[in-house]
């Protein structure tokens, strides 16, 4: 007696060796197998343990669904026929006939004026044709899926970067306190920052500073009598180089 069951692939084997199919014919009908949901063809298959099977026909079809399954690992089962012991011999016999019979067809032979290795030839070549053609498609789609990606991601770390006020937009715009910590940030003492930051507000309700070499000019302090220049060109180089490591929230 025979029966029609759903077999797991991994618990099935072949006596016939995978290298003696054409892969293209074998990723040919796996793709059709994916797209029909199964094989149409069920695979004879013979127990030979617990949850163990051997192919008795159907060879190409059952690596094929191999095939199929290493596209898509949903497809897990096949449909077969799951031979009895006592019908075993019947159906080898009928197995056999049937192998014979498409053998000797003329039909099979005669049914197109092409040459079937001119036919085989053209088909594979069709199917790989496809194949480089998907591939193609699916890497220009991965292509714009991960340059999208990238963009978004740009995109977001920029949104999150504090925005870096210019040192001279600092010495013209910030009032005395933030003028005050940002100078401490460089090294100034509390007094001399404060200081430097009356100064600074001094000179630019004057005038607008018109560059950095301007700061260092106009801005003064007293030491004891006299007055001196508040910051050096080289500590004004040593200040902007603070700031734009320091990110002031």
């Amino acid at each position: 007696m025979t029966k029609l069951f759903r077999v797991e692939i991994e618990s099935i084997s072949s006596s016939k060796s995978r290298s003696d199919f054409s892969e293209i014919d074998l990723d040919l009908v796996a793709e059709k197998i994916l797209e029909s949901g199964g094989i149409i063809k069920p695979l004879v298959l013979k127990k030979t343990g617990f949850e163990k099977y051997e192919v008795v026909e159907g060879h190409f079809e059952y690596y094929a669904a191999v095939r199929a399954y290493e596209k898509n690992d949903h497809e897990t089962e096949v449909n077969a026929v799951v031979i009895s012991p006592e019908s075993e011999e019947a159906v080898l016999k009928q197995v056999e006939a049937f192998r014979k019979l498409e053998s000797t067809n003329p039909a099979t032979a005669t049914s197109s004026p092409v040459p079937l290795t001119t036919t085989n030839t053209n088909s594979r070549l069709t199917s790989l044709e496809l194949r480089f053609e998907n591939a193609i498609n699916d890497l220009k789609i991965e292509q714009k899926r991960d340059s999208k990606k990238f963009e978004d991601e740009i995109k977001e770390i920029k949104g999150k970067m504090p925005k870096l006020m210019a040192p001279l937009e600092v010495f013209n715009t910030l009032n005395i306190v933030e003028l005050t910590f940002r100078l401490k940030t460089t090294g100034f003492g509390d007094k001399k920052a404060t200081k430097i930051a009356e100064s600074i507000e001094t000179e630019r309700q004057k005038n607008e500073f018109s560059s950095l070499s301007d700061v260092v000019a106009r801005v003064r302090i007293t030491h004891g009598k006299k007055t001196q220049k508040a910051i050096s060109s080289d500590k004004m180089v040593e200040i902007i180089d603070s700031w734009s490591k320091i990110s002031f929230n």
